[in-house]
């Protein structure tokens, strides 16, 4: 077991984007099937993690408006602490002491929650010395939400199924100007929208992934949400003046492609006042796995 119960321990919990999103059907179980490229951000929430041996699971910075009970690291901690100690009596009095800084908006359709519970499931999983496979963790993520086993993956892929079912990909790595407007959209609303598309064809891959034209695809939740949020459709129309504009996952957030930094500076200059915003590039492996990467070396 790591000696590591002396000291916090600090992990990123990256962003994501959804490059394209297409609804192809819903399942009788009511989850929708999809059809997405997930690319990660170098832009990250950061959670700082202390191993215990009292049992307890111990978020010490609660969010506002999350109870802690439904906040998905306490219950990604206690899911993964109920998995081992089913398994060797050695792990009956592990704990932990967790602490979140939070920079990535929510209801903004970046992933922070599912990226929260996936940083807690590898990070304990190391921690705790579990031993538990990837493949074991997404397993277990995916209980907590469709978004969770690709943060756990920590790959760019193309998805599908309800997002579990993944391809490595290597989409360009882009700079992004990332901008939300004062509003939070709930992920639940957009889904059990009546008139969400939900019969999108099926992207015709052509036996090659990498050659996926992603300009030609779209997001089949931005026509609700702009119709729903005219503060997103006002950015939105604002934005695509400048650049390639789309809304990631269910909104609100809104990514703007750049081929440099600089450019997505100047352009975050410029955004009308009240607009969140921040500036990243696009990464194809999680910065949280150089992370875990570097705490096994220890």
């Amino acid at each position: 077991m790591n000696n590591t119960s002396d000291q916090f321990h600090s992990f990123p919990a990256p962003a994501k984007l959804n490059l394209f999103l297409h609804i192809i059907g819903q399942r009788s179980d009511g989850y929708h099937q999809l059809q997405t490229i997930f690319q990660f951000l170098d832009h990250s929430d950061t959670l700082d993690i202390k191993v215990t041996n009292d049992n307890h699971i111990e978020l010490l910075t609660p969010i506002e408006g999350v109870p802690n009970e439904d906040n998905l690291i306490v219950k990604a901690a206690r899911l993964l602490q109920r998995k081992i100690q089913n398994t060797a009596s050695t792990y009956k009095e592990l704990g932990a002491k967790i602490k979140i800084t939070k920079i990535l908006p929510m209801g903004g359709g970046l992933g922070g929650g599912s990226s929260n519970a996936a940083t807690v499931l590898l990070a304990l999983n190391s921690l705790w010395n579990a031993q538990l496979s990837s493949d074991e963790l997404a397993e277990l993520g995916l209980t907590l939400g469709a978004d969770v086993p690709i943060f756990i993956h920590g790959f760019s892929a193309f998805a599908e199924g309800v997002g579990e079912n993944l391809t490595p990909v290597f989409p360009k790595q882009y700079w992004y100007l990332v901008s939300k407007p004062n509003v939070s959209i709930s992920t639940a609303s957009v889904f059990t929208a009546i008139d969400l598309t939900r019969n999108t064809s099926k992207v015709n891959l052509n036996g090659d992934i990498n050659k996926l034209d992603i300009d030609l695809c779209h997001n089949d939740c931005e026509k609700l949400v702009i119709k729903d949020y005219p503060e997103v459709a006002k950015l939105l129309a604002w934005l695509v003046e400048y650049a390639p504009s789309r809304m990631t996952g269910t909104g609100a957030c809104i990514f703007t492609r750049f081929d440099t930094e600089q450019e997505a500076c100047h352009l975050q200059t410029l955004l009308p006042k009240g607009i969140m915003s921040f500036v990243a590039k696009g990464v194809n492996i999680s910065p949280l796995h150089e992370a875990i990467a570097k705490l096994a070396s220890f």
